[in-house]
């Protein structure tokens, strides 16, 4: 009798949810170190110099993510109280948010900067802390285009939509990611020559 209430508690939807929320929170712990060792390395290696970067392109990409969030956290608790219609806004604006985020990265200021991966150490921690910013905004866009398809779907509800928390998480972590990023690249430090 209790092997059969332990496989049912375990098959439950709520004990599946417990789990997955346990694995993706280590997943982001064991990703901060990945991060921080980026932003150490950033202060170890140039010191107080910052890249010659485009001011104006590096606030404009910042506050489309930062919005992004906000949406992000808008369709989230949509679907939590059953509106689907909120729901999808919220997430096709925040994935065309994304998306816009990582073409101003990449697509612009990659082009922009006066320096190459290879040039100094400049060029290499420049485009080592955004690559791999950007490679996690990019997993981010492509989850979300995942689950504002099964939205479309119609596969989330109130009850059961895990997936929308899981991937709501994920993108705030990349911004909070973000918000250290930024300044470290744009605001901090005399422009090194």
């Amino acid at each position: 009798m209790t092997t059969n209430v332990t496989s049912e508690v375990r098959a439950s939807y709520a004990y599946k949810t417990a789990t997955n929320r346990l694995g993706l929170w280590l997943f982001l712990l064991s990703d901060s170190f990945v991060f921080g060792g980026l932003l150490v390395s950033r202060f170890y290696l140039l010191g107080n110099t910052r890249p010659h970067l485009d001011q104006t392109l590096g606030l404009i990409v910042t506050a489309m993510l930062l919005v992004s969030s906000f949406f992000m956290n808008r369709a989230e608790t949509a679907i939590a109280h059953g509106d689907e219609k909120t729901f999808l806004r919220g997430t096709l604006i925040t994935l065309v948010l994304g998306v816009a985020f990582l073409l101003g990265v990449v697509g612009v200021e990659w082009r922009l900067a006066p320096f190459g991966p290879a040039d100094d150490v400049v060029g290499a921690v420049f485009y080592m802390m955004t690559g791999m910013h950007a490679f996690h905004v990019l997993t981010g866009v492509i989850f979300l285009g995942i689950v504002y398809r099964n939205g479309r779907k119609g596969l989330y509800s109130a009850e059961k939509h895990w997936q929308v928390e899981a991937a709501a998480v994920y993108w705030h972590f990349v911004d909070v990611v973000w918000i250290f990023f930024y300044p470290a690249l744009y605001l901090i430090g005399t422009v090194a020559g």
